[in-house]
């Protein structure tokens, strides 16, 4: 494992998550919960495609698992996506 696969490094990639909500107000939801988080700046929802997908930004380097725990704790699943 390394930096980049273990966390979301600032800039303007960000990283990019699937997730088992299917509704709106599901990853709004997700999408509020993480904007709680310290460090993390935006976040995209992707709803064109299945299954759906956010990517997060940030400020600083965050870990993957605090991303994963976080939308856990709402009662989904946040995957990360392999670097190309």
């Amino acid at each position: 494992m390394s930096l980049l696969t273990n966390n979301i490094i600032p800039g303007e990639h960000g990283k990019i998550f699937g997730t088992n909500a299917n509704e709106e107000t599901e990853l709004i939801e997700i999408k509020n919960k993480l904007l709680n988080l310290d460090g993390i700046t935006e976040i995209e929802i992707n709803t064109t495609i299945f299954p759906k997908e956010f990517t997060v930004f940030t400020s600083k380097v965050i870990s993957i698992e605090e991303i994963e725990k976080a939308v856990k704790s709402i009662g989904f699943h946040a995957i990360p996506k392999e670097i190309i």
